[in-house]
């Protein structure tokens, strides 16, 4: 019964992904006509006449579900529509677009495979080790800020490569290098996390034992553990769709993420919906993809339709690290909360480092640690409602596992970014946006985690005894299976805020969350990009207060023992979570933007 609620679970959700995206121009609150008209002529009156007329031209006039049934037909053909701004078609676009973002990926997947062979590589000589925290912190780097530290260090400093076109193959080192980078780290670490329990395994000894060489034990063992990852490298794939937005933005590449921002911010909304769709098709052929890889395992010895990866030896950190991370980020905020972040002094505009001003001035005059410090108040106390949200809406869904499966196919599908492009289509780009944005992707892990613990729980033979002497399902549920459940889950929650926290910030240096003259941390570090070559000190200051973040994500979820729950149970039901969408901690982005 739970394959079928699954898959209509699926299905539901994305015909209702596919109906939003088409019924964008109704969607968005705002005159579609008036759009068009600014584009056509900025020196037109906005009579009602004109805009009457535009609204028939557009079939705006004839209500949603008839524009819905346009815009469908119109798909079949292979019809985009024609843009509002440029007045050409879409489709070539989106087009030219994708090729470009394409042709990013692959360089990027390149990267990424050989930082993953690099980190893989002490475990296959010696059959111990793992990636470890470097591995882990180079997957919890949001991709927007590599990108802005590879522009500012390698493009501005040393002069080595082009930091902005798409030209020729030097153009595409350094974005392929920030899309790259995160998704190898994570791709190492996953391989290597899970390889030496493998070869720990009871084939591996007999082997050993029978005099088999090294080399083929670890080629085996590779074939052993690659199989139950394919779902999680099907989710690096779709992290660099959402990713490339973010790259292609600080790079000007013309690829069809920065396609879709720009139209968002210009509403030009039939460039956006081909654009997202474009995106989605990606993120879905990516999961069916890996999904089909998956039910095919990797030689005779893993035909077991169940096979699931035994639980891998944990990076354990002392917990002094994340209280050291901890109390520099809360001295910053601290100092920085007992000045003004909008005082304006133009005399000091881009002011070096000083005493008056410890991490120098914008390009306003305003004190960068001042803003630092309220930007962080206002981001953390965001993300932890964010996390509070995820967390219920896991819990809710871990108790009804099918629906919960089938609805994160969807969501693992999207992109953080590309849901808040669409989010700022709908409602404009700002703080309220930005949040259900993440709040709408954040929840898979969380109730993937819940749905195994209810399984185990309901399991246990103190249950049991429960119900023979009469207990009603209520009582079981409310004095036993819930507080067994969300103890767990709620601190798996609490280790995600530092990510949900950059997923935020991401969000904001894109122009999709908070709106100047606001200190948020990813819109700082966006002001600051016009002006990185004559202060980079601006730049530097949100970027060294991201980085940390991202290793205090990464550090307190391996503390001994603060993950143990989290991670102990995933593992002991992997094969729930990978149905349900759980993946390790990642927070950049993304999947990236989420830890």
């Amino acid at each position: 019964m739970r394959v079928p609620v699954a898959g209509v679970t699926r299905a539901v959700c994305l015909c209702a992904v596919v109906g939003a995206v088409g019924l964008l121009p109704w969607l968005s609150g705002r005159d579609p006509a008036l759009t068009v008209l600014r584009a056509r002529s900025a020196e037109q009156e906005p009579t009602r006449q004109a805009l009457d007329a535009i609204r028939g031209a557009l079939g705006l006039d004839a209500g949603p579900l008839a524009l819905l049934g346009s815009w469908l037909r119109g798909l079949l053909r292979g019809d985009l529509g024609t843009s509002w701004v440029s007045g050409h078609e879409v489709l070539p676009s989106v087009g030219a677009g994708l090729q470009v973002s394409l042709a990013l990926m692959g360089a990027a997947l390149g990267v990424t495979v050989l930082l993953a062979a690099v980190l893989l590589a002490p475990v296959l000589a010696c059959g111990r080790g793992a990636a470890g925290a470097g591995a882990a912190m180079l997957a919890a780097v949001p991709e927007f800020l590599l990108a802005t530290v590879a522009l500012l260090v390698c493009g501005v400093w040393l002069g080595l490569l082009p930091t902005s076109g798409w030209e020729g193959p030097r153009n595409m080192v350094l974005p392929a290098l920030a899309l790259g980078i995160p998704a190898g780290g994570l791709l190492g670490r996953l391989v290597a996390d899970a390889l030496p329990a493998a070869l720990d395994e009871r084939w591996a000894e007999l082997w050993r034992g029978a005099g088999v060489g090294r080399a083929r034990i670890a080629a085996a063992g590779l074939k052993r553990v690659l199989p139950p990852l394919v779902p999680q490298f099907g989710m690096v794939v779709v992290g660099l769709t959402g990713g490339a937005v973010a790259v292609e933005t600080v790079f000007a590449v013309p690829g069809i993420g920065r396609t879709a921002l720009g139209a968002a911010k210009s509403q030009d909304l039939p460039m956006l919906q081909g654009a997202v769709l474009a995106l989605l098709l990606l993120g879905l052929v990516t999961g069916a993809l890996a999904a089909l890889v998956r039910r095919r395992p990797l030689g005779p010895a893993l035909r077991d339709a169940g096979l699931s990866l035994p639980p891998p030896r944990p990076v354990r950190v002392h917990p002094a690290v994340p209280l050291s991370l901890a109390a520099v980020l809360l001295t910053a905020v601290g100092w920085g909360l007992l000045r003004d972040p909008y005082a304006v002094n133009t005399v000091a505009r881009l002011a070096a480092p000083s005493w008056e001003h410890p991490l120098g001035t914008d390009g306003l005059g305003r004190d960068m640690l001042a803003r630092l410090g309220y930007g962080a108040a206002a981001t953390v106390g965001t993300a932890a409602a964010v996390c509070l949200l995820s967390l219920l809406v896991g819990l809710a869904l871990g108790f009804l596992p099918g629906v919960a499966a089938g609805a994160a196919d969807i969501a693992n599908a999207l992109p953080p970014v590309i849901v808040g492009i669409l989010v700022a289509a709908v409602s404009g780009p700002g703080v309220g946006g930005a949040a259900l944005t993440v709040a709408l992707i954040s929840w898979p892990p969380l109730a993937a985690h819940a749905a195994a613990l209810v399984q185990e729980v309901r399991a246990s033979a103190h249950l049991t005894a429960q119900r023979g002497i009469g207990a009603t399902p209520l009582w079981i549920l409310t004095r036993h299976v819930l507080p067994s459940v969300a103890a767990p889950v709620g601190r798996h929650a609490l280790l995600r805020l530092p990510g949900i926290a950059l997923a935020m910030a991401s969000l904001g240096f894109l122009g999709l969350g908070a709106q100047p003259p606001a200190p948020e941390w990813g819109l700082l570090l966006d002001e600051s990009r016009a002006y990185v070559e004559r202060a980079p000190w601006a730049a530097l200051s949100p970027a060294l207060a991201l980085t940390l973040l991202a290793a205090l994500a990464v550090s307190a979820g391996a503390v001994r023992g603060a993950g143990n729950a989290t991670r102990g149970k995933a593992h002991a039901h992997g094969k729930e979570g990978s149905s349900h969408g759980e993946d390790p901690p990642r927070e950049g982005s993304p999947r990236r933007c989420l830890t």
